[in-house]
């Protein structure tokens, strides 16, 4: 009986992985439980950095519209982020940014900027909120 709960209580230790296909074999990989976004100022990334839980909501807090996980207001680039802008989820190991209903949009960039209402991020990706640019990294 004690093999059975050491056995539980470590399987319950292991990270969550995600499988991906690879020819004829599975490769398993761990999914980042957190990440993090560092704003970019000037084309540079600066030493601003906000880890993220997800679900995380990003905006400019507003005690009409209630708490959130990414407040913007301090920084000059808050002035064009919404108060509930969008909102970084993880799905089944795959990061994206959610669009929420934002009147200056969510942009991701890919040969360009192209604005989202919805994009997967991946490690290095690049987006804006407004004129707010960050850089999405795992961690």
């Amino acid at each position: 009986m004690t093999d059975e709960i050491q056995d539980h209580t470590a399987m319950a230790e292991e990270e969550p992985v995600h499988e991906a296909m690879a020819g004829d074999e599975a490769v398993v990989t761990p999914v980042a439980q957190t990440a993090k976004l560092v704003l970019k100022r000037g084309g540079v990334l600066t030493d601003i950095e906000y880890v993220l839980h997800p679900p995380a909501t990003i905006g400019r807090f507003d005690p009409s519209v209630g708490p959130i996980d990414v407040d913007l207001g301090t920084q000059p680039e808050g002035a064009y982020v919404s108060r509930k802008h969008a909102k970084i989820v993880c799905d089944d190991g795959i990061w994206k940014v959610v669009d929420l209903g934002s009147s200056n949009g969510t942009f991701v960039l890919r040969d360009d900027f192209e604005r989202t209402d919805e994009a997967e991020l991946i490690d290095g990706q690049e987006f804006a909120l407004g004129n707010a640019r960050f850089v999405f990294q795992l961690n």
